[in-house]
């Protein structure tokens, strides 16, 4: 009698390793890709809104938001708020994440719609827990938009590098929340120096939840990509 031949050969063996090996590099691959599609989105939604901005601003000659006569341009809602900044200043004034809906932060979004220099909502009631009236980003999380800086350096990175004790400077400044150490990281690169505790670009942590209204700057180094934070990027314009 022939013996039943027990287990696998070398060359099975090795054949389903390969194929290990093919799938795996294809799953890599695939997550490769996602990212630098979401890198890429993010670095778009700066350039649009901004693009966005500096349209309105053109033709009616004031800040979306801060545009004291957006009922006669855009049939829009006045900003009454804050109550620290002047309407028709040049500035728009409010947290990049405000809920307020009197404040210019708050409006930007519907002067830019009605003015369809953006798309999405213009109603600005329309906040409940799907949020519609926030644009959000390709990781889901908030955009906003503010014209004070919301992230200032960090006195313990300027020690070792002195253009990190230096502030952000610009018109207006872009926000958007929820994003990966690697994004961030991505972003920076690709818009700006590469260090995102310095330049145009920066971060700061998030900690609980959603991105805070301000924060210190966060150098965001490869070792930070492995803890599965999440961060707040600010872009000056």
């Amino acid at each position: 009698m022939k013996s039943t031949q027990q287990g696998f050969t070398l060359v099975e063996i090795a054949i389903v390793l390969v194929i290990i090996g093919l799938l795996l590099g294809g799953v890599l691959k695939g997550q490769e890709l996602i990212n630098s599609a979401k890198a890429k989105s993010l670095v778009n939604d700066f350039r649009t809104i901004s693009t966005a901005i500096y349209a309105y601003q053109d033709r009616f000659r004031f800040m979306p938001g801060d545009d004291p006569a957006a009922g006669q341009h855009v049939g829009g809602a006045n900003a009454s708020s804050p109550n620290t900044e002047a309407r028709g200043n040049g500035r728009i004034g409010g947290s990049w994440n405000s809920t307020t809906a009197t404040d210019e932060a708050f409006l930007v979004w519907q002067h830019l719609r009605m003015a369809n220099l953006l798309t999405g909502t213009s109603d600005i009631s329309d906040t409940g827990a799907a949020s519609p009236y926030y644009p959000k980003n390709a990781d889901n999380g908030r955009i906003g938009i503010t014209g004070a800086a919301p992230i200032t350096p960090a006195t313990s990175s300027a020690t070792s590098n002195p253009s990190a004790a230096l502030p952000m400077t610009g018109a207006f400044f872009i926000c958007s929340d929820g994003i990966s150490a690697r994004l961030a990281r991505q972003v920076d690169s690709t818009m700006d120096d590469g260090a995102t505790n310095t330049g145009n670009v920066r971060a700061m942590s998030q900690t609980d939840g959603a991105g805070a209204a301000t924060g210190t700057a966060v150098e965001i180094t490869p070792a930070l990509e492995a803890e599965g934070r999440l961060y707040t990027v600010c872009v000056a314009f």
